[in-house]
């Protein structure tokens, strides 16, 4: 008689494993489960990336400062001696020469009228 419990218990408590794992697997399938997991991989990705790109603009920064010391050029202008930079700084002086111009234009015009 006591076998016979055994087993029915043990078949009955199987039964009810089986079944909330079936139910749990099903809930984990459902397309507002699969939608919602898709959101939070995506974020957790884009949160990688942007320390990512933090990690390569800090190591760039570092880099660029060892080529400068060990090309001497430690000032802006003594980098501005390689190509592409002294481009830059002219665009730049350019840039802040013309926003000064309209500064000192637009006090003409307030003191015309």
């Amino acid at each position: 008689m006591f076998r016979r419990t055994f087993w029915f218990t043990a078949g009955a408590a199987t039964g009810v494993w089986a079944t909330l794992k079936t139910q749990h697997v099903l809930r984990s399938l459902s397309p507002e489960s699969l939608a919602a997991t898709a959101a939070n991989k995506a974020i957790a990705t884009g949160r990688r990336a942007v320390i990512f790109a933090k990690d390569v603009r800090a190591a760039m920064a570092e880099r660029e400062g060892q080529l400068n010391d060990a090309l001497g050029l430690t000032s802006r202008e003594q980098a501005a001696e390689l190509p592409g930079q002294r481009v830059k700084l002219l665009l730049e002086q350019k840039a802040g020469a013309t926003l000064q111009h309209r500064k000192t234009r637009s006090n003409d015009r307030k003191e015309d009228h």
